[in-house]
């Protein structure tokens, strides 16, 4: 997406509960074996106290208190997911704005599993410049991969699965009309999909009536294996380096950047995924594609679901790893399949 200017990335903000619990304890209780966890590079996972919404309102709450927002004049809050959140047939985002005051908003929720968070900014930053009155809009992002429902750390292949939330206000920056100051800037945004890819997360599951029906876990090993039987890894891992590669060069080429020019990106952001992961599908393609030093997040939080882009623009912010004039590409991702990239650089 070819921004018609750059805009603002106010108070991004990561909330995770106090409880954690650690990749030695997992092995000790069986939940994982000592290979495996080594595998993974996880320290901890936190666990959540709270219902997903509910993080999510504590996460959009310091949001907008440091973005300096009141949230009667935020325009649209946009909430992703992708994980049960608590009540059946009911709408989470309308709970987050009515709970943090944004009466005022249209609460949106969105549906597009890990890539959820990005896809969400995206949506956010085409409302901006559809409806420049919009004011602000509030995204959020918040998980839980609770018991029995949810394995955290063996449910899945080469990811550990963290509890938190996340949030970040986007708005039209100070030199146009009704924006304001900002602590990131938001340049360009790219989603590359890949649909054939959908079958990673179905298998051969018949579609059933109602939430694990076919098993009291959500397993997502055995719709790998299915996938990985019928298709075989190649098929995956070529049409997976081919969409990252088009998101990544679509991305910058829309800011006006190449990673063959005069000024790179600093960094590249790796989504949270398990070390083995990042080190066979992410890595290598990054780091030729942008020249850029390769940031791997996520060892104390593990994958937070639709989270894992905002809560690296957040670290990005809180830990001052830019400097004026520098860039960071935050890389996302998530099943059916789609990437996304969002190149960001200091305000």
């Amino acid at each position: 997406m070819r921004l018609p200017r750059p805009l603002g990335i106010s108070g991004p903000e990561v909330w995770l509960p106090e409880r954690r619990q650690s990749a030695r304890e997992a092995v000790d209780l069986g939940l994982l074996d000592a290979e495996t966890a080594d595998e993974l590079g996880y320290d901890r996972l936190p666990v959540a106290d709270l219902a997903p919404p509910e993080m999510a309102c504590e996460a959009g709450r310091r949001a907008l208190a440091a973005a300096g927002v009141p949230a009667a004049e935020v325009g649209a809050v946009l909430h992703a997911w992708i994980h049960y959140q608590g009540h059946d047939l009911w709408s989470p985002a309308h709970f987050i704005a009515d709970r943090l005051g944004a009466g005022a908003a249209v609460p949106v929720g969105v549906q597009q599993v890990c890539n959820g968070g990005a896809a969400a900014v995206e949506l956010a930053a085409a409302r901006l410049f559809v409806e420049p009155g919009l004011g602000s809009a509030l995204v959020t992002t918040a998980d839980a991969f609770l018991e029995p429902g949810f394995d955290r750390w063996s449910g899945d292949y080469g990811i550990g699965y963290g509890d938190g939330a996340t949030a970040l206000v986007l708005h039209h920056l100070a030199d146009t009309e009704g924006g304001r100051p900002a602590d990131l800037v938001l340049h360009s945004i790219s989603t590359v999909a890949a649909p054939r890819l959908e079958r990673m997360h179905r298998g051969d599951d018949p579609f059933s009536p109602a939430a694990r029906t076919l098993g009291p876990r959500v397993d997502i090993r055995r719709t790998k294996k299915a996938f990985l039987a019928a298709e075989g890894l190649e098929a995956f891992t070529e049409a997976s380096a081919r969409a990252l590669r088009s998101a990544v060069e679509s991305c910058l080429e829309a800011a006006g950047l190449a990673a063959t020019g005069d000024q790179p990106p600093r960094y590249v952001v790796a989504p949270r995924l398990g070390r083995k992961t990042v080190d066979l599908a992410y890595a290598p393609l990054l780091t030729k594609l942008t020249g850029a030093e390769l940031l791997r997040p996520g060892t104390d939080t593990g994958h937070l679901g639709a989270g894992d882009a905002a809560a690296s623009l957040a670290e990005l912010h809180a830990r001052r790893l830019l400097e004026p004039g520098e860039y960071a590409l935050v890389v996302s991702a998530g099943a059916g399949f789609t990437w996304s990239c969002l190149l960001v650089s200091a305000a």
